[in-house]
């Protein structure tokens, strides 16, 4: 059996599957983060989940997989960019390891979201032979993975697939990280919102934006997703050039607008340094459970 835990700002969320060529699931649970808590008090809360899954097993776990905000740094063993911030600097894995006796794998929420699409969702269910899957989290910020033949890219330094903190454009502005026009300051759901405001004074939802643009009613509804999907096939070209994908699956609230898969497609093509573009994009399926069943592949090997 393959047990996930997915790791959320206001959720915990575990699950059983009964194998990996069998991926049915045995259990699914949750429980509340409670950050409020503090650090201690979270763990004591996944704790909590992997006993209560035990008990509807019947079974204790050999092996826990676990998908987190932020990530582990392999340097130093603790964790780093966790936007849950009471995390950042501890030694997560070493402390969640001693509290439940048990090995873990980790792998932040980005990289369990791309792994999970490759074995299971999206790339699996239409039986393509990806070597290469980039998995793209576009929603309140801007992330990624790497899976290459089934397997995650951590990279030397924990951070494969961040393409959201490559600079893009000046006119992103100023980013949290520190820099100026990161991907995230342009093509994330806020910023999109953001950019609009700056046009016409007007605060709108991102979907009504769409919808604007969409009723060809609001040109300044237009320039905001042209600029979108410009800038989206701009940023994805940077990581086409360098990894290649076979494919590309986007998730995330952003993920869901259309004009990604024609207008965004052929900005990148318009971009990557080829005479074409091959790539194939494509939408997720696994919705929220993409999260937690990427932590359970993660133990699947």
């Amino acid at each position: 059996m393959l047990w996930g835990i997915d790791l959320g700002g206001t959720k915990i969320e575990g699950v059983i599957l009964k194998s990996a060529e069998n991926p049915e699931v045995l259990v699914r649970l949750r429980v509340p983060t409670e950050q409020e808590g503090g650090y201690k008090h979270i763990l004591n809360q996944i704790k909590k989940l992997i006993d209560l899954m035990a008990k509807e097993v019947g079974s204790a776990p050999t092996k826990v997989g676990i998908g987190t905000p932020g990530t582990l740094d392999p340097t130093t063993q603790k964790l780093k960019n966790s936007n849950t911030t009471c995390f950042n600097g501890q030694p997560f894995k070493a402390d969640l390891e001693a509290l439940i006796k048990v090995p873990i794998t980790m792998a932040n929420d980005a990289n369990c979201f791309a792994l999970a699409e490759a074995k299971m969702g999206a790339v699996k269910t239409r039986n393509i032979k990806a070597e290469v899957v980039f998995g793209v989290i576009m929603g309140t910020g801007v992330g990624g993975g790497v899976v290459v033949n089934g397997k995650i890219i951590n990279g030397r330094n924990g951070i494969g697939g961040e393409w959201g903190h490559n600079h893009l454009d000046d006119s992103g502005g100023d980013c949290y990280c520190g820099k100026v026009g990161c991907v995230e300051t342009i093509i994330s759901g806020p910023f999109v919102q953001k950019y609009y405001t700056s046009l016409t004074g007007e605060e709108k939802k991102l979907k009504d934006i769409v919808e604007l643009h969409r009723s060809g009613t609001d040109e300044n509804a237009t320039k905001s997703i042209n600029r979108l999907t410009h800038f989206f096939g701009k940023a994805i070209s940077v990581v086409i050039d360098i990894i290649d994908p076979d494919v590309v699956v986007i998730g995330g609230g952003v993920g869901n607008i259309d004009e990604l898969y024609t207008d965004g497609v052929q900005s990148a093509k318009d971009f990557a340094f080829n005479d074409g573009l091959d790539t194939i994009f494509l939408k997720p399926e696994l919705g929220d459970s993409a999260g937690v069943f990427g932590a359970a592949m993660l133990v699947a090997d």
